[in-house]
């Protein structure tokens, strides 16, 4: 029998021994200090399945092996990427790209877009250079340059600066390739109140937005929490794990509350100005509606998602190709719009929102385009062909 005790304790001691290195890799190895999700973690820095992964070193008494990290990672994204988000190593590799644009007594922020021969050329918003032809533009070394104002548009407020200059310190943002997805940590950069190089930290709030500007409602934006205030305008929002810009950060809508135009918006609006200094958009010449409860109710219709054509504007594509709301009726007391199409889909891609079309429009479409349009018109789907305009100037821009 003693014997027996002896093999049983050393059995329970080689166990308790063998399960702390296991347990230490299910959890990250950095679980109790880093106050992220371990799964989470794992997933992101292993195409592996941890489960089996555990089980083969329990019965090899091997050290599961560490994700190896991708060659073109820097050190800092390499950690960023283990660990969650390490703002003082994301810091370091974006504050000296983002500059403070100052124009008479007043300023805002900027970022390099390119670098190229004898010239670097800054992003930042419309509203930050309004009329000027030149501005100062001062990077986080603090060498002030003088910069020309090679292209701005009010409708999407981006805005292209030119330094007849280049510095190995003002190196330029690569712009983010994909959308990002809400909850996925970021900074916010610039000189808020004139504060220079300032980080902010925040999460995407939401994405495909609208935010009014002074030409219009701007679709395909970012919302996020990171605190955006005045002097912050024209700055980058980047990702924290690859340092890439997701966004160039406009306006604070409230507490907790900002947002930039996308850099979906900024890679497809920006070369153009800085090739001709201008952007043509393309204008659909419809007066739309969110398809309310009312719409619904007023119009007998069997859908709850698309946009309600309220009305079309003479002389454009749409004049032809589709019907607005022709009478009106009482419901509740508020007077609801009958008789108009619903867009239902645009070139086969699903409509449920007003941000849908305009954010398709604006991102796949330009003047000249004919698009197909799904409508629901008097209880029947049909297909429409409308050949797109270029969108008026609105107040002088």
């Amino acid at each position: 029998m003693g014997r027996i005790r002896t093999l049983a304790l050393l059995f329970v001691t080689v166990a308790m021994v063998t399960s702390v290195p296991i347990a230490g890799v299910a959890a990250g190895g950095e679980a109790s200090t880093s106050g992220t999700d371990s799964t989470a973690g794992e997933a992101s820095t292993s195409d592996t399945d941890s489960t089996a992964g555990e089980a083969g070193a329990f019965q090899t008494g091997a050290t599961v092996p560490q994700a190896q990290p991708q060659a073109n990672q820097s050190q800092g994204e390499q950690a960023r990427n283990r660990t969650g988000c390490n703002y003082v190593s994301l810091y370091e590799e974006t504050i000296p790209s983002v500059v403070q644009v100052q124009v008479g007594s007043g300023l805002g922020s900027g970022f390099v877009y390119e670098a190229t021969g004898n010239a670097t050329f800054v992003v930042t918003n419309q509203h930050v250079v309004g009329e000027n032809e030149s501005v100062g533009v001062r990077a986080s070394d603090g060498e002030l340059y003088e910069g020309a104002v090679v292209g701005a548009t009010a409708f999407a407020d981006l805005a292209v600066v030119r330094v007849n200059a280049t510095t190995d310190s003002m190196a330029a943002l690569p712009l983010a390739d994909e959308t990002p997805q809400p909850g996925q940590r970021v900074a916010a950069l610039g000189s808020p109140y004139g504060l220079e190089s300032t980080i902010t930290s925040g999460i995407v709030s939401g994405v495909n937005r609208s935010m009014p500007t002074e030409a219009g409602r701007l679709p395909n934006t970012i919302q996020t929490d990171a605190p955006i205030n005045p002097g912050n305008s024209g700055g980058p929002l980047v990702d924290c794990a690859s340092g890439d810009v997701l966004g160039v950060n406009r306006a604070g809508g409230g507490e907790n509350i900002g947002f930039a135009v996308s850099a979906r918006l900024v890679e497809r609006i920006v070369p153009e100005l800085v090739e001709t200094g201008e952007y043509a958009y393309p204008f659909l010449g419809v007066r739309t509606l969110p398809l309310s409860q009312l719409i619904v109710d007023a119009n007998d219709l069997d859908v709850t998602e698309g946009v309600y054509v309220a009305g079309v504007l003479g002389e454009t594509g749409a004049s032809e190709a589709l019907q607005g709301a022709d009478e009106s009726t009482q419901l509740d007391g508020a007077t609801v719009p009958v008789g108009g199409d619903v867009i239902v889909a645009v070139d086969g891609q699903t409509v449920t929102t007003r941000e849908d079309l305009l954010s398709y429009l604006l991102t796949e479409t330009q003047p000249e385009d004919t698009i197909e349009l799904t409508v629901l018109r008097d209880g029947e789907r049909e297909t429409v062909e409308v050949t797109l305009g270029e969108r008026p100037p609105v107040n002088g821009s």
